[in-house]
C-alpha cells in the first residue's frame, strides 16, 4: 500500500466532515445565544492575538516489525498559536527523550545479542499545522475543542552504536490532532492534545543478509521500509498576547 493511497484517499470525505463540524458548531453556538442574557450566556469571545504555549506530554507508539524504531519517550516543547477566527495555525518544536533498540543481523536468532536495548536515542520534531475551532470564536463555558493537522519532520539526536547500518536519520511525519482548550481567564489557557505521528522507517539491506545459522532480520520478499503510528498525549498552558 503507496502512502498515497494510505493517506490522500482519505482526504476529501475528512475535509468535507470537518467543514460540516464548523457548520453545525457555529450554528449552535448562534442558536444557543438567543434568548440568552448576554450577562448570563454560556458562551464568551475568545481573545484575538496569538498564544506562547508550554507543552508536557509522552510520545509513544510501533517499533516497527524489526523493533528498532524510537519510542517510548517523554516531551517538552513550546508552540506558537496565531488564531485566525475560528482557524488558527500552529508552529511547533518540542525534544523527546525516546529510545531505541539495536539488531544485529550477524547473529544468530538464538543468541541474546541479536536484539540488545533499549538505548536513548533522543528526537526533536518540529512541526507546522492548522486548528479548526468547533466552536467558532468562542468558548462554551470556558471550553473550546478543536481539529487539525501537522506536517513536520523529525530528527534524530546521538544514536547508539549499531553494526548493522541503521538510523533513524530525518524523517518527514504527519500529525492529524484534536484536542481541547480551557480558558480560566481571558489570556491564560490550559489545554489537552492528542496527536498520531506518523513517519517511515528505512531499513539496512543487511537485515537480509543471512546469519550463521541461515536466520534473516527481514524475510528477502520483505520490503525496506515501513511506515509506523505513534501516539503523542500533551498537556499545555497558555498565554494569549
Amino acid at each position: 500500500m503507496t502512502l498515497r493511497r494510505y493517506v490522500v484517499c482519505p482526504l476529501r470525505p475528512a475535509i468535507a466532515a470537518i467543514v460540516w463540524l464548523s457548520v453545525i458548531a457555529s450554528y449552535n453556538v448562534t442558536a444557543a445565544q438567543v434568548g440568552h442574557d448576554p450577562g448570563h450566556s454560556p458562551y464568551r469571545d475568545v481573545r484575538s492575538g496569538a498564544a506562547w504555549v508550554l507543552t508536557f506530554g509522552n510520545l509513544g507508539g510501533s517499533r516497527g516489525s524489526v523493533g528498532v524504531g524510537l519510542s517510548s519517550g517523554k516531551t517538552g516543547g513550546i508552540r506558537y498559536e496565531p488564531s485566525f477566527g475560528a482557524i488558527g495555525a500552529s508552529l511547533g518544536l518540542a525534544y523527546g527523550g525516546t529510545d531505541r533498540y539495536v539488531v544485529d543481523p550477524t547473529q544468530d536468532s538464538l543468541s541474546p545479542q541479536r536484539k540488545t536495548g533499549p538505548f536513548p536515542n533522543d528526537v526533536v520534531l518540529a512541526d507546522a499545522g492548522l486548528q479548526l475551532v468547533l466552536t467558532g470564536r468562542k468558548t462554551w463555558r470556558g471550553f473550546a475543542p478543536y481539529v487539525g493537522g501537522a506536517l513536520g519532520v523529525a530528527i534524530s539526536g546521538s544514536s547508539p552504536r549499531d553494526a548493522s547500518g541503521y538510523k533513524f536519520g530525518t524523517k518527514f511525519m504527519l500529525a492529524p490532532n484534536a484536542g481541547v482548550r480551557w480558558y480560566p481567564a481571558r489570556r491564560l489557557s490550559l489545554r489537552g492534545d492528542f496527536r498520531l505521528v506518523l513517519w517511515k522507517l528505512n531499513y539496512p539491506i543487511s537485515y537480509k543478509q543471512p546469519a550463521s545459522d541461515g536466520s534473516r532480520v527481514l524475510p528477502l520478499t520483505a520490503a525496506l521500509t515501513e511506515w509506523t503510528s505513534h501516539p503523542w498525549a500533551t498537556i499545555g498552558v497558555g498565554w494569549t498576547f
